[in-house]
């Protein structure tokens, strides 16, 4: 496959992924859900892909694009963070302590999920 094709490829699959995201912003907008519409384009992408209505290659290159690229993503707030600069005097160790327990929260739960997926699929292939 050419470069110029799989970079076609890749940027039509991020507007797919980017335009089911607006749609379910869009959702929970008229229905006044208290979820984020991204949210939402997750959960209905993954059940797409789980129901195989839409396969892993049809969106793949553009999702581990996004998912390469994610830190830039970041940058907006970080640099947002930068207005709270008195708040942070205050009470910064406290956010602090929270962002430090939710953040080994997670990778354990992520731990364990993966865990448990790899034993699972263990299971299957014996």
């Amino acid at each position: 496959m050419s470069k110029l094709k799989a970079l076609f490829i890749g940027i039509l699959q991020v507007v797919v992924l980017f335009l089911i995201s607006m749609a379910m912003n869009k959702l929970t907008e008229l229905l006044h859900l208290k979820i984020p519409g991204s949210i939402l384009g997750i959960v209905l992408v993954f059940i797409l892909l789980k129901t195989k209505v839409i396969k892993l290659e049809w969106i793949e290159r553009g999702a581990n694009w996004l998912l390469a690229e994610l830190l830039l993503f970041f940058i907006p707030s970080a640099v947002g963070v930068m207005q709270y600069i008195p708040m942070l005097e205050n009470e910064g160790l406290q956010i602090l302590v929270v962002v430090i327990l939710s953040t080994v929260i997670v990778m354990l739960c992520s731990g364990i999920v993966a865990s448990r997926i790899t034993k699972r699929k263990e299971k299957k292939s014996a």
